[in-house]
């Protein structure tokens, strides 16, 4: 726990409030989220297996996958484990660096999704619009730095972050009325005026939102000029197809993002926040290998023939 030192308290730990309110049905609750974990860590691992282990899959669109695919699951098991753990033990603590920690990835996570999101628009506008010009445009250099970029960008916003909160001051209670360390409900326990960060945050989250859907609506504009000039109807169904699996990714994401991040603080409240935490650190996670997997004839011809392997 924390020591008091005057007005101010000597930072060593936080507690969660967590997801239950001592209801009848937290262990039914429970076991939802846990089967939830469940789901996102298995249908994730298998995604990034398929990808490995078929060479068909070894191309620039599922080589982004696997990397929303990291990045889910990081998210998920930066959270959930937590969360299980406390509830099991009846603790509600969480160190000062288990916090940090659990800020720099979900802020980090977040960020890149959005880049990489964003990336992965552009990827299939350029398949579309210049299949000829795609193997050249599109090689493994090109794909790696975009990649890293997309990474690069959101530990930047991570770092800038958990420097900034660790920088105020925190007396009083220090119980975190969330089920995980988020920015805006550590903010709320602080005792120094942090109504210009909340302001920076919003305009950062903003700018980190609308640029890359800005960039997604665009190319996706492009891609559907295309299509629709296509001759082939095969052609057309097939584009659309996988443009539709990515256009569902992100829909589900940027819902839960706009609706959670894009809010001032004063609009915002424990239980929306917790609400929206929950879309995003663990649905989300579930949501996007089904969408790529169940709506990809290549993910499931590849899962066929691993099965078959196998003897299944």
């Amino acid at each position: 726990m924390a020591e008091e030192l005057g007005n101010y308290s000597s930072l060593s730990s936080f507690i969660l409030t967590g997801l239950f309110s001592h209801s009848p049905y937290d262990s039914f609750f429970f076991s939802l989220i846990l089967l939830a974990f469940g789901a996102a860590v298995s249908g994730n691992i298998l995604l990034l297996t398929l990808i490995q282990a078929d060479r068909r899959l070894h191309t620039p669109m599922y080589f982004f996958l696997s990397q929303l695919s990291i990045m889910d699951l990081t998210m998920t098991c930066t959270v959930v484990p937590k969360v299980a753990a406390n509830f099991l033990s009846g603790r509600k603590f969480i160190s000062l660096a288990g916090c940090a920690s659990q800020i720099f990835l979900v802020v980090m996570v977040g960020g890149a999704e959005c880049f990489l999101l964003a990336v992965m628009a552009y990827d299939r506008y350029m398949a579309v619009c210049y299949p000829l010009r795609y193997p050249v445009l599109m090689n493994w250099k090109a794909c790696s730095f975009l990649a890293v970029a997309s990474w690069m960008g959101g530990m930047a916003d991570s770092v800038i972050d958990v420097g900034m909160v660790f920088s105020f001051p925190y007396c009083g209670s220090l119980e975190v009325d969330h089920f995980f360390c988020e920015v805006p409900a550590l903010l709320r326990l602080s005792c120094a005026d942090t109504s210009l960060f909340e302001d920076l945050i919003y305009a950062c989250c903003v700018v980190m939102l609308l640029l890359p859907l800005g960039v997604i609506v665009a190319s996706y504009a492009r891609v559907l000029t295309a299509v629709i000039r296509m001759p082939s109807t095969e052609g057309k169904q097939k584009a659309l197809t996988t443009c539709s699996s990515h256009l569902a990714v992100v829909g589900l994401y940027y819902g839960g993002a706009i609706f959670s991040y894009m809010q001032r603080a004063s609009a915002r409240t424990p239980i929306g926040d917790r609400a929206t935490s929950i879309f995003y650190t663990i649905l989300t996670p579930v949501f996007n290998p089904l969408i790529y997997s169940l709506r990809n004839r290549e993910v499931t011809s590849a899962l066929r023939k691993m099965l078959g392997r196998w003897g299944m």
